[in-house]
């Protein structure tokens, strides 16, 4: 398999501070659709000798490894695993023509080739390999749960279910036939812009200036990605958004249609006060078995469970103790 060589940044350019615990490397892999991912691998320094239980983490939807799916697999390195995070296909440092596109199916894959290059890593134990999804990311890892079953255990932490908001929007608010046929029918006249013009329109990130009637949601989400907290300049969410056509394919592709079947460990993991959590619970009620843990964290909005909101709103332990159950 070829990988394309990626030019990528070798400083330190996260929004979190480096751990002198761990020793930090950049990586790349590809997806069966040929396309080279660029993460960031994060490991142990006092590893013991042997391979490791390993996490691969993404997320949020519109975010990039150096927010707060680095700072994850960062944690989580510090507590004795191998992990990277990794940017999905078509943004951040990864490959994939034209940028910033966003699909079910490729996003996925995208989780299910970071297990594969995982797997493949002598300092790892194939047996052993997790994934965490953050926001957008969540869902997606739970639909690669439910087609992998290498996954040995899964995080969906402030979890969206990004197919069942494109669809029916923010609360299920636009849920009928004639809004969705509304956004079809925009997004294909979109197109033909986009087309004739031979470019993408952007859709725009988070809301800059923030207007004063702004949803809380989205106060909440300024404050993470437009504010120093958590600003990238490769973040989609931070500057001008996906391509306006960029998740389409959401609309019509239901991701946790089989959730259900998934056999192995899932923690739905979600601030009790966020606006998103009636999309973890509702995601949570479809799982079965006994290996499926439900943590509502008192308080939490939906980016306190980024980067803990400034008052550790992130159970570290919880999740260290759960990957340690299901991954030994």
């Amino acid at each position: 398999m070829h990988t394309e060589e990626l030019t990528l940044t070798q400083k330190w350019d996260k929004t979190f501070p480096q751990s002198s615990r761990v020793d930090h490397s950049k990586v790349t892999f590809r997806n069966r659709y040929g396309i080279t991912l660029a993460a960031d691998l994060y490991k142990p320094k006092d590893a013991p000798a042997g391979a490791l239980a390993a996490i691969a983490v993404c997320g949020p939807f519109g975010a990039v490894k150096e927010q707060c799916s680095g700072l994850y697999a960062q944690t989580m390195a510090e507590r004795g695993f191998l992990t990277i995070a990794f940017d999905p296909s078509f943004t951040g440092e990864s490959a994939g023509e034209p940028r910033y596109m966003a699909s079910p199916d490729i996003n996925t894959e995208d989780f299910l080739a970071a297990v594969d290059y995982l797997s493949c890593r002598e300092d790892v134990d194939a047996e052993r390999v997790g994934i965490i999804g953050i926001c957008g990311w969540g869902g997606l890892a739970l639909n690669a749960a439910a087609l992998d079953p290498r996954i040995k255990a899964t995080v969906a932490s402030t979890m969206y279910d990004m197919s069942r908001v494109t669809a029916k929007g923010y609360f299920d608010a636009n849920d009928s036939v004639e809004e969705r046929m509304a956004q079809r029918r925009a997004l294909a006249e979109q197109r033909t812009k986009d087309y004739a013009a031979g470019s993408y329109e952007r859709a725009g990130g988070v809301v800059d200036p923030l207007p004063e009637d702004a949803p809380w949601f989205v106060k909440d989400y300024y404050d993470y990605y437009k504010t120093p907290r958590g600003y990238h300049p490769r973040s989609l969410n931070s500057n001008e958004g996906w391509n306006a056509i960029g998740t389409q394919s959401f609309l019509n592709q239901p991701i946790l249609a089989y959730a259900d079947e998934i056999e192995n460990a899932v923690m739905v993991l979600h601030g009790d006060a966020a606006h998103s959590c009636y999309m973890g619970k509702d995601a949570f009620a479809r799982l079965t078995g006994e290996n499926k843990e439900l943590v509502l964290v008192p308080g939490a909005v939906h980016t306190d469970l980024y980067d803990g909101g400034g008052k550790d709103a992130i159970p570290w332990d919880k999740i260290q103790t759960f990957f340690e159950t299901y991954l030994g």
